[in-house]
């Protein structure tokens, strides 16, 4: 391969510096995404790190920059760890870009200040560089919902590139003839390592923009199908998860139930106490209910301080059982606000496909019913639509 490693070496540092700009760029619109500044930061101490590699012996005082130029570069794919970790989980451990920096430094410090030996120095470099590589492709090629998978393994598969071109360049470098190799030298290995490297690296950068765009798409799509203040499905995506399941009960023959539930004296707490209390009660309500209903239901706010439960596979006596059980567990929770404790209820309808038929709207007027006859009734209880149909015909 014919090309100048001195000139592939500046290209490359020009490239990452580049991208790290850009990861910065994508990270100011990142919101609370992790990881991001991580990615960018970490590129850019690795373009400067490939940089400083650049004078190698020609100015004085040149060992030290390279000695600075592997410190720089070993924190930085540190960095790039940590990130790929807070984006996948919010949580990294910051003490590892210093145990990799401590690392370099100190095995650079050996081969290139005390006994200068520059085969061993490019072997152990190229060995640590192609552990964290490696480490970072393992990080990221898990299982993992589409279209996130498909970014990380590209990703990962970037970072597994460059592992693998490591090792090949520490086992070549490892088996030639001592005082053969030079960094600039124009053996194979040199230029070949450089075009690869600079083509991973645009692949990282890439991949990175790329997970970064899945996972904001992935955030925007949550928010458009939940409620701001409870987590809970809103409105819309209810209505979209009924029209699946009665088609899916029609098909099957399986009963769908559902739950309309009312705070009780809900205006009376808003008045009392004000509004930011009464929106803590609806958050409080949502956490009882999401650790009552079962996985497979699903829990969503109506609007104002009512919410629905589609119940997939229930009959109506069922869920009232569920229903009374969510009652209970709301009705013992304690709630203070300013030194004054509040004991909240709630009233919850029950009907299902058996009695009221399969269409979302019959479904919801039918618990609606039960719900205010439940309210009729003095608050804080389960009436099933079943019972409401019953005392009509008496």
């Amino acid at each position: 391969m014919n090309l100048d490693s001195r000139t592939m070496m500046v290209m490359m540092s020009a490239l990452i510096l580049l991208f790290s700009g850009l990861l910065t760029l994508a990270g100011l619109h990142a919101g609370n995404t992790r990881g991001v500044q991580h990615w960018a930061l970490g590129g850019l101490c690795i373009g400067l790190g490939l940089g400083f590699s650049y004078p190698q012996q020609e100015l004085p005082g040149s060992s030290w920059v390279l000695v600075l130029g592997a410190t720089l570069a070993a924190t930085g794919i540190g960095l790039q760890f940590n990130g790929i970790q807070a984006f996948k989980t919010g949580l990294c451990n910051k003490y590892i870009p210093w145990l990799l920096a401590g690392l370099v430094f100190i095995q650079s410090i050996w081969f290139v200040i005390l006994h200068p030996d520059i085969h061993s120095r490019v072997v152990a470099n190229s060995l640590v560089f192609a552990l964290c590589n490696a480490a970072c492709a393992r990080a990221l090629f898990i299982r993992i919902e589409q279209p996130l998978r498909t970014a990380y393994w590209f990703t990962g598969g970037s970072f597994a590139v460059v592992a693998m071109m490591l090792l090949l360049r520490a086992a070549i470098v490892f088996l030639s003839p001592a005082n053969t190799y030079g960094l600039f030298s124009q053996a194979p290995i040199n230029p070949a390592t450089f075009f690869i490297g600079s083509m991973a690296q645009m692949c990282l950068a890439f991949g990175f923009v790329l997970m970064l765009n899945y996972r904001l798409s992935a955030d925007l799509q949550k928010l458009a199908l939940s409620d701001a203040l409870t987590g809970a499905l809103n409105r819309r995506s209810l209505e979209q998860e009924a029209a699946r399941l009665s088609a899916r009960c029609t098909r099957t023959g399986d009963a769908l139930a559902i739950m309309m539930i009312d705070v009780d004296h809900f205006k009376s707490i808003n008045d009392r106490y004000g509004h930011p209390v009464g929106d803590e009660v609806l958050r409080r309500l949502a956490a009882v209910a999401q650790k009552t209903i079962r996985s497979d239901d699903y829990f969503a706010r109506y609007g104002g301080e009512e919410f629905c439960i589609l119940l997939p596979s229930t009959i109506e006596k069922d869920a009232w059982t569920l229903a009374d059980r969510l009652r209970q567990n709301y009705a013992a929770l304690i709630m203070e606000f300013g030194g004054d404790v509040l004991r909240s209820t709630i009233s919850i309808g029950v009907s299902d496909s058996i009695h009221a038929g399969l269409e979302f709207s019959s479904l919801v007027a039918a618990a609606d019913q039960a719900m205010y006859r439940a309210k009729q009734e003095g608050r804080n209880r389960v009436v099933m639509h079943s019972f409401c149909l019953s005392q009509v015909n008496i």
